[in-house]
């Protein structure tokens, strides 16, 4: 192969990594239970928290507890969803991306 090829594959490959890690950065992740609804996006902002249930109010360490699961949740779902769909650019770049 020659080198204008290479490049010409690596700008693909460039542009392919690109549009995903956009798809992913706009998708939002949701959690949600009978108590709360946690919403986050792809690049690992929490968008929205929701208390469903006004009855956990006056617990406060129940609360804390719900929305430390929830978000814990969330972003290993962030995770699993970049290693799968972006594992194939960057396996054996040694964690670059």
């Amino acid at each position: 192969m020659n080198i204008q090829a290479m490049m010409a594959q690596a700008r693909k490959l460039q542009k392919d990594l690109e549009k995903t890690t956009e798809e992913i950065n706009n998708t939002v992740f949701k959690y949600e239970n009978d108590n709360v609804l946690i919403e986050c996006m792809g690049d690992n902002t929490i968008k929205k928290v929701t208390i469903k249930n006004e009855d956990i109010l006056s617990d406060k360490e129940m609360i804390e507890d719900i929305i430390l699961v929830a978000i814990n949740d969330v972003l290993k779902q962030v995770k699993s969803t970049k290693d799968s769909k972006l594992g194939k650019y960057t396996n054996g770049l040694g964690g670059l991306f």
